[in-house]
């Protein structure tokens, strides 16, 4: 079987890795039939090795035997594999740029950074070289990419989705999603991945969590509010303009400082159990930030974790009571488009550390979240996020599919 992408489109594109292609066999008919995928270089494959965007870990990595569970299902579903594709090193970046591998070719918006760690996937959707992509997300690995390739993007219930054969980063935030252009993709995936939810969300509550609101600019607002007003109207059944939201608050009598470090902590402790002994025991040459970032991780300490762990169950038992079983929270996936590819590093650092204040919600709290590709600034996508209650995932999507449909019709 021939490669089903040429090989100009590969070069341009930047998305993929560019192992000697192998074909992996799929189911001839199923529920994901006639649809194309292509899967984050964390996952395994049977056929190729797992490159973890590191040249060492490529190096030391066999090729594998057997597909990840995840990957399995979706080719037994009659999906399509059609190549690996790169992340940003061992998962540890939200920029997109791999110093080892390049950067991947935003769809959307050329001369800005695809994001990250799920670069190569939202780049391979974007650029309309498959139909849908793997990712994983830990602290926004697929949100951050979704939003900046104007994409639909999902970071599921933490534990939904089965993460057997796919390497770590921080386990206890780490999650499989997924990438789609268009809503009916996305929503299919999910049916086949996620199975039945436990929880009916038939009569929503959306939320308008001000707190959330506050982090990003008035022009970053202004481009939104027409986007949530639609959304407003779509799930509500008539044209509700944004103060019939109900105004709640997201952080509450917690604070956004307190949060981010519970979160930086859990996160780098765990991130340096999963790598530490390689990058001890290899010293691989680390790229900018991923450098920095394990070396800062290194320097966590089980105290500061544990106080990270007990402040996140404290916030999640509080936002349990604040939303309730129906709650969906309506709020920015990111604080803004994405910056251009040229910025210096030092600003893609401060734009990291704004949107982390935004993601983090969604990973302490182990809650559902999607972003729609709904709104554009600036000549860039600009995505509006649905966090709703655990286990509601397969709600959410179909809450999404409400709003694109409704889309439309002009509504």
């Amino acid at each position: 079987m021939s490669r089903p992408i040429t090989e100009l489109a590969l070069h341009l594109a930047r998305a993929f890795v560019p192992y000697p292609w192998q074909p992996v066999e799929h189911a001839p008919d199923g529920p994901l039939s006639g649809l194309t995928f292509a899967v984050k270089d964390l996952f395994d494959v049977a056929g190729y090795p797992t490159g973890c965007g590191c040249p060492l870990w490529l190096a030391q990595s066999e090729v594998k035997s057997r597909s990840a569970p995840v990957v399995q299902q979706l080719l037994s579903a009659g999906a399509r594999f059609v190549g690996k594709t790169h992340t940003d090193e061992l998962a540890f970046s939200m920029n997109g740029k791999n110093a080892h591998f390049g950067m991947p070719l935003n769809g959307a918006a050329p001369e800005r950074i695809p994001g990250g760690s799920s670069s190569g996937s939202a780049s391979a959707v974007s650029n309309g070289l498959c139909d849908f992509a793997l990712g994983t997300d830990t602290g926004g690995s697929v949100r951050a990419p979704a939003n900046h390739c104007g994409l639909f993007g999902i970071r599921p219930t933490h534990g939904r989705v089965p993460l057997e054969g796919v390497h770590d980063l921080a386990p206890s935030f780490d999650t499989c999603g997924w990438f789609a252009r268009d809503a009916r993709t996305f929503a299919r995936v999910g049916r086949v991945l996620l199975g039945d939810d436990p929880l009916s969300l038939a009569t929503p509550r959306l939320l308008w969590p001000e707190d959330l609101w506050a982090l990003v600019s008035p022009e970053v607002t202004e481009a939104l509010a027409p986007s949530a007003t639609r959304v407003s109207a779509a799930l509500g059944g008539a044209s509700a303009p944004l103060p019939r939201m109900r105004v709640t608050q997201a952080v509450g009598e917690f604070t956004f400082e307190a949060l981010y470090w519970a979160f930086r902590h859990i996160q780098g402790f765990e991130a340096w159990q999963v790598d530490g002994p390689f990058i001890e025991g290899f010293g691989p040459p680390l790229g900018p930030g991923v450098a920095e970032r394990f070396a800062w991780a290194r320097t966590v300490t089980e105290a500061q974790k544990d106080a990270g762990w007990t402040l996140r169950r404290a916030y999640s038992d509080w936002l349990d009571r604040q939303l309730g079983p129906d709650g969906v929270l309506v709020l920015p996936t990111m604080p803004d488009i994405a910056p251009l590819a040229a910025s210096p590093e030092d600003a893609l650092q401060d734009y990291r550390e704004r949107a982390l204040r935004l993601l983090m919600i969604s990973g302490l709290s182990g809650r559902p979240q999607v972003t729609l590709p709904l709104a554009r600034r600036d000549g860039a996508p600009l995505g509006l996020s649905l966090l709703g209650p655990r286990q509601s995932d397969c709600a959410l999507l179909s809450l999404v599919e409400q709003i694109a449909e409704a889309a439309t019709r002009g509504l």
